[in-house]
């Protein structure tokens, strides 16, 4: 089993737990190495840090960049990063900057579809109300009664193609790597196989173009082994990595309990081959 958990969430942005919170669960899942990757902010990292302290964890600085790739949302991971470094404290809020948008017409859309209210009850969710998003919104509908739980609202209103679903244009993908990597950080594809599922879903021929472009705008890892990943699929993206000439990186994408597809720790281990990506940052390190 792996003990490193490099993608996971905290209130800051969607998570449902505070980092203090967040980082106890690790602890007591057996986490040894841990990443706070919040979505578009890094609000959260000193507080994770100095918990992960004292429990005794080692910390990684991290966050969760929301690109938009041709038709694609996407997400680079930036992992080891210096979160004072100008352009990237700059380029996420740029990107934080047009939530409060979204959302407005996300409750607009929904209204027509005969759901209203939903604005003012999906902020009551976010704890950070700069990044108010979809699993805000979704939380509150479950508690309208409208699905029985969060994954229910996505498939029915949130998705692309739903009603609720509302186009965003995020970060280009060459910028949040470079913010990433100017920093000092490793910038990390996350979840791929999310990608390649799903209404808008990309085929093989997309997956390599998309590889290709991350690698050369300086990307250097690949999630294999993700809660968002099926057991097949962390064979699938090992063979992409060892084809690609990416580390691999792993992680739960805990939001929440009873809320994720897999809990935080107990990572199952990489298949053969795999270069860990924490090799890059462990031998910076030691240097």
């Amino acid at each position: 089993m792996l003990d490193y958990d490099l993608h996971c969430h905290s209130n800051i942005s969607d998570g449902t737990l505070t980092p203090v919170e967040l980082v106890a669960r690790a602890a007591e899942r057996g986490v040894k190495v841990l990443a706070l990757t919040d979505h578009d902010d890094m609000d959260g990292l000193d507080d994770a840090r100095a918990a992960a302290a004292q429990h005794g964890i080692t910390f990684i600085n991290g966050v969760e960049i929301s690109v938009t790739w041709r038709t694609h949302t996407v997400h680079i991971v930036g992992l080891d990063i210096d979160p004072t470094y100008p352009p990237l404290a700059e380029g996420l809020r740029n990107v934080r900057s047009g939530r409060g948008e979204r959302a407005q017409k996300m409750a607009a859309e929904l209204a027509k579809a005969g759901i209203g209210g939903v604005l003012q009850g999906a902020y009551r969710y976010a704890g950070n109300p700069n990044m108010i998003g979809r699993a805000h919104f979704a939380r509150y509908l479950v508690e309208a009664g409208h699905c029985k739980d969060v994954k229910s609202v996505f498939n029915r209103y949130l998705a692309k193609g739903k009603p609720g679903y509302v186009p965003h244009q995020w970060a280009a993908l060459a910028d949040a790597v470079s913010w990433v990597r100017g920093s000092g950080g490793v910038a990390v594809l996350a979840h791929p196989g999310r990608y390649m599922v799903g209404r808008n879903s990309m085929g093989k021929k997309t997956m390599h173009e998309l590889l290709a472009e991350f690698i050369e705008s300086g990307g250097q890892a690949i999630e294999v082994v993700s809660g968002s990943h099926t057991p097949e699929q962390y064979a699938e993206f090992a063979r992409y990595a060892a084809e690609f000439n990416l580390m691999c990186s792993c992680g739960s994408d805990f939001h929440g309990p009873g809320e994720s597809y897999r809990d935080m720790g107990r990572m199952p281990d990489f298949p053969l081959g795999c270069i860990p990506v924490w090799q890059l940052w462990e031998e910076k390190n030691n240097m």
